[in-house]
């Protein structure tokens, strides 16, 4: 299994950035996506969330408004589409994979820094 993320890097205040996470070895569709980050120094959050079937996300208070999950079963992949991005924002996002019958899998991170 291998979960892939790409799209992060530096951005100014205010600007968007749209992570992509391109999954292999397990069946897509049957699998809760997330996105989650962790800043130096704290722990791993819990960013945004959608369903295996695309109809339900959930956010974190502190993106609402302005990061957007999305997937494409067809395409294996999950989106981030963050725009309004503050310095608060900076931090490694890390793709997650979650089954109902509990298997779990994580991508290596990418890196987004927001400069104010």
């Amino acid at each position: 299994v291998q979960l892939v993320e790409s799209g992060g890097g530096l951005v100014q205040t205010g600007g968007s950035l749209r992570l992509s996470c391109v999954v292999s070895g397990l069946t897509f569709s049957r699998y809760v996506m997330s996105w989650y980050r962790q800043a130096p120094g704290k722990e791993r959050q819990l960013v945004a969330s959608m369903n295996s079937v695309g109809t339900i996300t959930t956010y974190a208070d502190s993106v609402k408004g302005r990061f957007t999950i999305s997937r494409d079963n067809a395409k294996n992949t999950v989106y981030l589409q963050m725009n309004s991005l503050k310095p608060e924002d900076t931090a490694v996002y890390y793709c997650n994979a979650r089954a109902s019958w509990g298997n779990e899998y994580w991508g290596q991170g990418t890196q987004v820094t927001v400069s104010s």
